[in-house]
């Protein structure tokens, strides 16, 4: 019994001893568990502290930087500012510069105007006193003619008749004489006479057109750059001057550089070059070579394929590729300020509409009016009117019979010898006059119109020459006593060669003589 308590407090005992030591166990477990989450929290709260400190420390350096690259920006901006204002004070100055010279312009051509405007008033009240002075004349005249039948007792058309027989009687010898004597003389002067024609035809077509064919103009942006063109001692001037063939021309004109030649296609080879080498800034001799050689390939990539372009356009084929290459050329070739490609097109197209409404092949109208001035393309660099040119081309790569006599013949020097011929004369004609085609300047037209009057008054017997219509028409006012009705006939036609053989102009120019009979008398 005894033994079965002490067994039972023993269990009693050994139960107690294990839930303390699990008791146990969880305190100790307990106790663990709140260190190590204390010791988390700790090192949280240290990570945190570092964190905030970290990222305190970053902002810090990041406001530091940005206030250094906001500095930098502003004052980057302010540098801009200032360059762009001084740049658009500049581009001010030089606006203004032009301005004054677009004013003065103007100035000297409202004068001009102004002046013409002026004699053309003054033409116009000469001919209405001229047309009041002409009714007056014809009055009288039917008044004599009265007076001289009821006294003569024969009518004016039998006086006339009369008269007309007694002179022929006696001047049919003389008339017969003068005759030989003129056509000897003719024949004799005929030679010199025609190479003088030619010679001073020559001087003033080179002289009037000068300017015109031979000159292009490069715009600068600033004068400076003049002094960098021309180089040290010169050697970038001479270095573009021998690659391309031209002469520079720098002069006190502002911001603008001339390219003289007569070849065109030199000119604007150089006038391209100039441009790029404006614009690239970098001017010196190795640089100018490049450049150069570079607007030549452009350049004729630029001329083959307009020659190209223009047949795709007209719908000619079978052309040969050294005579497309040619028609491409007549493209930077001008005429009065007409572009020869534009006018060889124009020329092509009339041929074939006209062609078509005859009944004729169209295609072979437009292959004669597109070569029609083919050798145009050819003048500046080969000896020979552009006529012989042409032909000598166009026969060479194989194009018949009828082009060939239609380059020959659209300036007279050979007889039309086919429809196509004709066709091709009257749309020459009509693309060279029609308005606007050709230009003149306005000292051209001045000088021209100056010239014409100064002709005319240079005749015996003229009292006053004015030129009216814009040069189309002269009229000249003679003495009456100095010349009569016939030599009237004989002053025109005289005025008329010596227009023809020291002007050139286009179209035609009428000369008209004016010969005016005041009869006064005082009835007392």
């Amino acid at each position: 019994m005894i033994l079965s308590e002490i067994g039972f407090v023993s269990l009693i005992l050994g139960i107690v001893g294990l839930i303390l030591g699990i008791f146990t166990t969880l305190l100790i477990d307990v106790f663990s568990s709140n260190s190590k989450i204390k010791k988390a929290n700790e090192t949280a709260e240290n990570l945190k502290l570092n964190a905030t400190n970290k990222a305190t420390e970053i902002i810090t350096n990041a406001q530091n930087e940005g206030k250094s690259v906001v500095k930098e920006l502003k004052a980057e901006a302010e540098e801009e500012i200032r360059t762009k204002k001084k740049e658009l004070s500049d581009q001010e100055n030089r606006l203004l510069q032009r301005e004054a010279n677009i004013d003065k312009r103007d100035a000297s051509l409202q004068s001009k105007e102004a002046m013409l405007d002026n004699k053309q008033n003054q033409l116009h009240q000469r001919s209405d006193d001229l047309d009041k002075r002409e009714k007056s004349l014809e009055e009288k005249e039917n008044s004599i003619d009265e007076q001289i039948e009821n006294i003569a007792k024969l009518t004016v058309n039998q006086a006339k008749e009369k008269i007309m027989e007694i002179a022929k009687e006696k001047s049919a010898l003389d008339v017969a004489k003068f005759l030989k004597e003129a056509e000897e003389n003719a024949h004799d002067k005929a030679n010199s006479k025609a190479q003088n024609i030619l010679a001073l035809a020559i001087e003033k077509y080179s002289q009037d057109v000068a300017n015109e064919r031979t000159t292009s103009s490069v715009t600068l942006p600033s004068d400076d750059l003049k002094g960098r063109i021309i180089g040290r001692d010169g050697r970038n001037i001479r270095a573009i001057e021998q690659l391309t063939g031209v002469d520079l021309i720098v002069d006190d004109t502002p911001e603008v550089i001339t390219v003289s030649c007569f070849d065109p296609i030199r000119r604007e080879i150089a006038k391209h070059s100039l441009e790029i080498l404006i614009k690239d800034g970098r001017i010196q001799p190795g640089r100018i070579e490049e450049i150069v050689n570079k607007s030549k390939e452009e350049i004729n990539e630029i001329i083959h394929k307009a020659g190209e372009d223009t047949l795709f356009e007209l719908g000619i084929n079978n052309m040969a590729k050294e005579i497309t290459d040619t028609i491409g050329k007549l493209k930077y070739r001008t005429s009065y300020g007409q572009n020869g490609l534009q006018h060889s097109k124009q020329v092509a197209i009339l041929c074939g509409l006209m062609a078509a409404e005859l009944g004729a092949d169209q295609m072979l109208a437009k292959r004669c009016g597109l070569l029609h001035d083919l050798g145009k393309a050819l003048d500046f660099e080969q000896e020979g009117s552009h006529v012989d040119l042409g032909v000598k081309m166009a026969k060479k790569y194989g194009e018949n019979d009828v082009v060939l006599n239609a380059i020959e013949a659209h300036h007279g020097q050979v007889e039309p010898q086919t429809l196509y011929a004709n066709l091709v004369i009257a749309a020459d004609t009509l693309s060279a006059a029609r308005p606007g085609a050709r230009s003149e300047s306005m000292e051209n037209y001045i000088e021209r119109i100056e010239k014409l009057e100064s002709i005319s008054k240079g005749f015996k017997g003229v009292k006053e020459a004015f030129a009216i219509s814009a040069g189309r028409e002269i009229r000249v006012m003679v003495t009456p006593e100095e010349v009569d009705d016939l030599k009237s006939y004989k002053l025109a036609k005289d005025i008329r060669e010596k227009i023809e053989n020291e002007l050139t102009y286009p179209g035609q120019i009428k000369v008209t003589v004016i010969r005016e009979v005041r009869a006064n008398e005082i009835a007392k």
